[in-house]
């Protein structure tokens, strides 16, 4: 995993979230052993690791996939996690 702090893709799309106007919540996988065997069991090796829900994730800077969670691609009760 990289740090979040100076990974590219990581600050890509943070960016690119709050410029679509989305909430999300960020966990810091080197701080969190549950977060990070979390995004291991969903097959993630590197960062950032998008969760919108159980079924709609996806790994590294995606602006396809945010645009079409901006566009209601996601409920309003699945907040993206990044």
């Amino acid at each position: 995993m990289c740090d979040a702090n100076t990974c590219m893709q990581c600050r890509m799309t943070y960016r690119a979230l709050d410029a679509k106007g989305l909430d999300y919540q960020m966990v810091d996988v080197t701080e969190s052993a549950n977060a990070l065997e979390f995004v291991k069991e969903l097959g993630y090796l590197t960062a950032p690791v998008i969760v919108v829900s159980d079924h709609d994730h996806w790994g590294g800077f995606r602006p396809d996939h945010i645009d079409r969670v901006a566009a209601g691609g996601a409920t309003e009760s699945e907040a993206v996690e990044a």
